[in-house]
């Protein structure tokens, strides 16, 4: 017989959450994280969460991470797991409410970090039937899911969570628990709690496939290394064999952090926000070894060379270009596993080739930041290479997606010890804040440093209400070129005349003072490092928002026929339509990149 959820609510309140009454669904949800290692919930409470954020309170124990927005509560738990590699979880009430989560869980699935996601439903007996605030969940939430399910019985639960946690941890992934609002009130089934932990694996490619790949790196002239996110816990292991290889390494943006640091073969990333260095090292070798990344422009691998690549996920291999040699396990493991069988390379030519390339990029970019006599509006690497240089040695630096990634990939500085996450593989616009919520709530005691765009903090610029009332001592770093630059930039390489762009923006070092957010402007590079130490010493929240130039353009590594057409075009057609102003603003700001080629 059902029970009568509002009666049975009533029975269980009380102190504590193990006494001698029973619990519901929600305490044994609560205790089953805790257990597990959990500490926090990131959401926004709603009616049918009520038993939930109840039990919340009953407990005290559990932290609920109160956002102004249900987006930022999963990119908050998105930017926990990753740098915690741990489970992290958001909430959220129903319809509206568990929708607005979407995109912060595509981009933790994307990312592939684990999240728990528990979305509240409407009563089931109203399902199918046009409800207020009716949604299918269990639908809208697959595509960006490894597990997602709908609890229509208390009976279920226990077995439901324990099922998503562990897929969420060890798919690293996102779990969706789709929990109608009348069942977290009910009576737990059983009240014996279950940890999920993660398992610790150990995966190795077959020794006829480690033989094969032998073969071929051994037998090239000229190898080139692209290194990824999966070598997070590699690093030594990629110098080892770079070293025995006589191999260039060249990093994806997801591995920047774990491969660039204390590595002399190191020349940089590929791709649209690379180095020429890294794309010359990719376009020249004769045989490439792919470790742990799913780097996903193919314009930017090699035409002719032999592919070796080594994926934990099989089914990763080979999407992107033909693949030689697949090897399906772990890199540091199959990295050891292949070293025994690798000569010495007799020929370091291709090495010093793009290490001596490398350098000279590096010193080319280093001058474009230097601040230079200009008066006004600072370029963008300017301030990038300042936060580089006075942020903590442990900081966690966390880009919006557009120009502030551009910028950090080529001037942030990896150490061993900062961490460099962001939306790198979804690409959303605002993850900036939201993400350092979430590691600030799991670290607060380290220093987390949000680069932010004047569009992305904009979008959820609510979130400043967060580090208020949280006391999250989070730092903003603010480019405010008054426009969406990578926007601008994508449509003059297409040749069209910048339109919808414009940001008619506020100062927002007085909104942030405005809502009790330490908030400093800088519209000159003289004041640019005071302001920054000022912020970065700040016990509190800070948000330095800094007037940067509006049309600095970022060259790719490899300038395609068409870009470089589309250029033209844009200034001609920008000069017809009477905005000859934005391509004399265009030169005069980028004459110096000339200047230093």
């Amino acid at each position: 017989m059902t029970q009568d959820p509002t009666a049975q609510h009533e029975a269980v309140r009380g102190p504590g959450l193990l006494g001698k009454r029973r619990r519901t669904v929600a305490d044994l949800l609560i205790a089953t994280l805790k257990a597990s290692g959990v500490r926090r919930i990131y959401g926004l409470p709603g009616d049918s969460l009520n038993g939930l954020t109840d039990a919340l309170r009953r407990d005290g124990e559990l932290d609920w991470q109160h956002v102004r927005h249900e987006e930022a509560a999963a990119l908050a738990a998105a930017g926990e797991a990753a740098t915690t590699g741990e489970l992290a979880v958001c909430a959220a009430s129903c319809g509206p409410g568990n929708l607005h989560l979407i995109n912060g869980l595509f981009d933790a699935q994307r990312s592939r970090v684990p999240v728990l996601a528990v979305a509240a439903h409407i009563p089931l007996a109203e399902v199918g039937s046009g409800y207020f605030q009716e949604t299918h969940p269990q639908e809208l939430f697959r595509e960006c899911s490894v597990y997602v399910e709908l609890v229509s019985a208390a009976e279920q639960f226990p077995r439901i969570l324990r099922v998503a946690m562990r897929s969420a941890i060890e798919r690293r992934g996102v779990a969706v628990v789709v929990v109608p609002g009348e069942v977290f009130k009910a009576y737990a089934p059983e009240n014996t709690v279950h940890p999920v932990r993660a398992a610790s694996a150990r995966v190795l490619p077959a020794d006829v496939d480690l033989a094969t790949a032998a073969g071929v790196l051994n037998s090239a002239k000229a190898v080139t290394i692209l290194a990824g996110a999966g070598c997070a816990d590699a690093h030594d292991d990629v110098v080892a064999i770079a070293e025995r290889l006589k191999a260039p390494v060249v990093h994806a943006l997801r591995g920047k952090e774990f491969v660039e640091y204390d590595n002399p073969y190191d020349v940089g990333m590929t791709g649209l926000l690379g180095f020429v260095s890294g794309y010359r090292a990719m376009e020249h070798c004769d045989a490439l070894l792919m470790l742990g990344t799913d780097f996903p422009y193919r314009p930017f691998y090699p035409e002719r060379a032999r592919i070796v690549q080594v994926d934990v996920r099989g089914e990763n291999i080979g999407r992107r270009t033909p693949v030689d040699v697949p090897l399906v396990g772990t890199v540091k493991d199959t990295v050891q596993a292949l070293l025994p069988r690798l000569a010495d390379h007799p020929d370091d030519e291709h090495l010093k080739t793009m290490t001596a390339h490398y350098r000279r990029t590096r010193s080319r970019f280093d001058k474009l930041a230097e601040p230079g006599r200009r008066r006004g509006a600072l370029h963008p690497e300017t301030v990038a290479a300042a936060a580089d240089r006075l942020a903590a040695d442990d900081a966690v630096l966390i880009p919006d997606v557009g120009t502030p990634t551009l910028w950090a990939a080529r001037y942030f500085t990896m150490n061993g010890r900062r961490r460099l996450i962001g939306s790198f593989t979804h690409g959303t616009m605002a993850n900036a804040l939201p993400q350092a919520i979430g590691v600030q709530s799991a670290f607060p005691q380290r220093q987390v440093v949000a680069f932010s765009g004047d569009g992305g903090l904009a979008m959820l610029m609510g979130e400043l209400l967060t580090l208020r009332q949280l006391a999250l001592p989070v730092k903003v770093v603010m480019l405010n070129n008054g426009a969406l630059g990578f926007v601008e930039l994508e449509m003059k390489a297409d040749g069209i005349v910048n339109f919808g762009t414009d940001l008619d923006n506020p100062d927002f070092a007085a909104v942030a003072e405005a809502v009790g957010v330490h908030g400093i402007r800088v519209d000159d590079a003289t004041q640019l490092d005071g302001a920054l130490q000022d912020a970065f010493a700040h016990p509190g929240p800070a948000l330095v928002d800094v007037r940067t130039l509006r049309h600095e353009v970022a060259i790719p590594p490899r300038i395609a026929l068409n870009q470089a057409a589309g250029f033209t075009l844009w200034a001609t057609r920008s000069v017809l339509n009477g905005d000859a102003s934005a391509v004399l603003e265009v030169a005069r700001t980028n004459l110096r990149q000339l200047a230093h080629e």
